[in-house]
């Protein structure tokens, strides 16, 4: 239908031009009419445009169509052609494959704005990086996580030599456990590749996963598993050996006290008698010793309610005022902000931050003008820290992460359990402990919630 319009329309200009021309040459052949004849010569020409416009119309636009779509340009419309019966057809469906590809280009620009706002929202640290090492994307979860901006991977250095050399060399398809050194403390890191090629162009995608809590739990029910059944097996052992020494102690005594004094068997009963006592004492007090430490075989269920911390400190105060006033050692409490809430179980966290203080009291032993502070803060990316500091001599760094072994000590009188409870507590609450220095000297142990 369109064609035939186009067709009729080329005929009838066609038409119209020839007659023109035919009368215009008429009246100069025959005819002095010098006006009429330049009129109808102006007549011809523009019947000759008129023709030619027409005629080229449709090519036109179709170059502009075609110009807007190598140029992505996708605003131009064709609404002329539209109002023009003999290219109404045309021109509709030249608008029509604009407007779906302005719906195209729409629906990928949302698609690209949600995946952006995926990747910006995931958990897990993301960092892509091109061939020349330069950083092209880190997600809110990596800005967090490296605390600061990071646009070359050389500035990887920063967070440790190991780490930034272990991530350079983990190779696409491969996964690593990396160590890394923030100013807020270390964290374990699970570390995966992926090599991506896009426009002629290959970039590594990194995903960075904190799995410090899940190691630490790990780790403590490893140990939890090691005492029960060490101490399933001493029991087991030691009962009877006990029980027997305990008897034979008292068969030996029995007899004598039963024997004359001047008896020559005496001091070979009395000797016997005293090493059976002194079997029957060791016995009793691994016994002892292993029912007293079997409590960390025990998994812990936090009862968890939010409570103010400031309430907290105050309670710690209150309870350990006597033990600081007898030492003449000062703590100092701080929370920022003042209104700072966890979610804890009070019981719980209560007998964590005894031992962390008591710890400290004994670290101070020997330091004149002892301090020990307790503090509450929000870090950078969120978590709610606790710490307790003291300017003793601090802890080694070989042995950080040594005292959360059980039965691992440094001090004198020590049995090894304390820390490795307070680790199970902050685990029970989904929390890591970490060992640092204090600015100045001494030991901060740190609960991150």
């Amino acid at each position: 239908m369109a064609y035939n319009r186009y067709r009729t329309g080329i005929a009838i200009r066609t038409t119209a031009l020839f007659l023109t021309v035919a009368a215009v040459s008429w009246m100069i052949a025959n005819t002095q009419w010098y006006m009429t004849i330049t009129l109808g010569a102006a007549l011809t020409l523009a019947e000759a445009t008129f023709l030619v416009r027409f005629a080229t119309q449709s090519s036109r636009e179709v170059a502009r169509f075609l110009d807007a779509l190598s140029f992505d340009d996708l605003s131009q419309s064709f609404a002329g052609l539209t109002a023009d019966g003999t290219h109404r057809e045309l021109g509709t469906a030249m608008d029509r494959v604009l407007a779906r590809l302005r719906a195209g280009r729409s629906e990928r620009d949302e698609q690209a704005q949600y995946l952006q706002t995926l990747v910006n929202h995931v958990p897990v640290a993301l960092i892509a990086l091109d061939e020349r090492g330069a950083v092209k994307l880190l997600n809110m979860a990596a800005r967090r996580l490296f605390e600061s901006s990071l646009t070359q991977t050389r500035q990887l250095a920063r967070y440790g030599e190991s780490f930034a050399v272990s991530l350079e060399a983990l190779s696409p398809g491969n996964t690593a456990i990396l160590r890394m050194e923030r100013s807020s403390g270390t964290l374990l890191l699970k570390a995966a590749v992926t090599e991506i090629a896009a426009r002629g162009m290959r970039s590594r995608l990194i995903s960075l996963q904190n799995i410090e809590n899940e190691m630490s739990a790990q780790e403590l029910e490893a140990w939890q598993t090691v005492i029960r059944v060490m101490a399933h097996e001493v029991m087991n052992s030691l009962t009877p050996v006990s029980s027997l020494a305990a008897t034979a102690h008292g068969l030996v005594r029995d007899v004598l006290e039963q024997l004359p004094a001047d008896d020559p068997r005496a001091g070979t009963l009395a000797d016997a008698r005293e090493a059976l006592e002194a079997v029957a004492r060791r016995s009793e007090g691994l016994l002892h010793f292993v029912r007293s430490h079997r409590r960390l075989t025990k998994p812990l269920a936090a009862r968890i309610e939010v409570m103010p911390v400031q309430r907290l400190f105050a309670r710690i105060q209150r309870l350990l005022a006597s033990d600081l006033a007898d030492r003449d050692i000062r703590m100092a409490t701080r929370v920022d902000p003042e209104s700072l809430e966890l979610a804890m179980d009070p019981e719980l966290l209560d007998q964590a931050l005894i031992n962390l203080v008591r710890n400290a009291l004994e670290a101070l032993r020997d330091t004149p003008s002892g301090q020990i502070a307790l503090a509450a803060y929000r870090e950078p990316d969120g978590r709610i820290a606790i710490s307790v500091s003291d300017n003793g001599p601090g802890v080694p760094p070989d042995q950080r992460e040594k005292v959360f072994v059980p039965f691992f000590t440094t001090k004198r009188q020590g049995s090894g359990i304390g820390l490795t409870l307070v680790r199970q507590i902050a685990a029970a609450h989904g929390a890591a402990v970490d060992i640092g220095e204090t600015p100045g000297g001494g030991a901060t142990v740190r609960m991150r919630f």
